[in-house]
């Protein structure tokens, strides 16, 4: 098992009020699993994916990472697993706008310690896993919006994370883009990366092999039909 979440609370301080996201969210992902966890807005999925990601830490719960209690941690060794053990994508590239492709696929290298030669060619490697070999030295506003989140994508992959946490991935993209991200994505975990997958879309989550509801901070196992019917009620 490469990720478990048993009993996982999260409150919030509001004035005196305790605010409850996350409700007993038990979870289990194995290695090479492709996850989507879906559920509207204030749902809970971002706060989850924050814990999931060593974002935050739990009020109450555990957590288990490649078997190592991570709330044992400290700053550093959060910070360590962060680097070298989850690759992150958001609905935002995030991309630095003056420095080109191949600059911000190797930005985690460099924090990793990694020389530049070695920097270049890994980067390189991974734009060229993300199809974008001919596009080592374009700046963000010289690419698609497709071709921004492949590169967030590369950078997200250059340091051989066991986990690729993807935050709706295509929620800033048009469906043509948002499909090529998607089947990136499968060819991705074809090769063996484990991916968990946020969205509120469900058309989008049908793309994971499992897919499982979060729904005012209660994590269930759902289909996406299910989650479907159940969003339509609520209009």
């Amino acid at each position: 098992m490469i990720l478990e979440l048993e009993h996982v609370y999260k409150d919030y301080i509001q004035g005196k009020m305790s605010v409850h996201i996350l409700k007993d969210i038990s979870l289990s992902v194995e290695e090479g699993e492709y996850l989507a966890i879906m559920g509207p807005s204030g749902s809970g999925k971002t706060t989850l994916m924050n814990i999931i990601g060593c974002l935050d830490k739990p009020t109450s719960g555990s957590y288990h990472l490649n078997g190592k209690d991570v709330l044992t941690y400290s700053d550093n060794e959060l910070s360590d697993t962060r680097l070298y053990n989850i690759g992150f994508v958001f609905q935002s590239f995030h991309l630095l706008p003056k420095q080109t492709a191949l600059e911000n696929v190797y930005l985690p290298l460099i924090y990793a310690g990694i020389s530049k030669k070695e920097r270049i060619e890994r980067a390189t490697e991974a734009l060229e896993r993300v199809g974008l070999g001919d596009r080592l030295h374009f700046k963000p506003t010289q690419l698609s919006g497709g071709q921004q989140q492949r590169v967030a994508i590369a950078r997200a992959i250059v340091n051989h994370p066991t986990i690729l946490l993807a935050d709706e991935p295509t929620g800033a993209l048009d469906s043509s883009s948002g499909e090529q991200v998607m089947e990136l994505f499968q060819k991705l975990n074809d090769e063996g990366i484990t991916i968990i997958m946020i969205t509120h879309d469900a058309e989008i989550a049908s793309h994971a092999k499992r897919q499982a509801i979060i729904r005012d901070g209660i994590l269930t196992g759902r289909e996406a039909l299910a989650y479907e019917k159940t969003t339509d009620s609520d209009n």
